[in-house]
């Protein structure tokens, strides 16, 4: 699986990656990194404890890290979880979290399964 079939498999956005980072190279490297990434982990703590105000730092962080990736569809729903946090208050609509957690399932399988060639 070569990088821009991973994107394609993800849903993500590769030419908008490629124009941020440059080459493959980069897109590869921090695409791998992203696993590295503790901001959904903490964004599921703070969640679960209903710490709002840690849960939308953690949302925010996930939604830029996703957006300078181009990883379009976790990027979208990490963005309206952001905004329903924004005020430090419970979200209305508990299938945004599910939502960020299923594209965040799927952006990670699909790296992990790039990683393992």
């Amino acid at each position: 699986m070569t990088i821009k079939e991973l994107y394609e498999s993800i849903g993500a956005d590769y030419e908008d990656a490629l124009h941020r980072l440059m080459n493959d190279r980069l897109v590869t490297k921090f695409s791998l990194k992203f696993l590295d990434d503790q901001s959904f982990a903490s964004l599921c703590a703070a969640m679960e404890a209903e710490d709002w105000e840690t849960a939308f730092r953690a949302a925010h962080t996930l939604k830029g890290v996703a957006q300078n990736l181009a990883f379009t569809e976790l990027g979208k729903s990490s963005a309206a979880l952001t905004e329903a946090l924004r005020g430090y208050e419970k979200p209305e609509d508990p299938a945004l979290l599910e939502q960020v957690k299923s594209d965040y399932e799927r952006t990670a399988a699909g790296i992990r399964a790039f990683q393992a060639g």
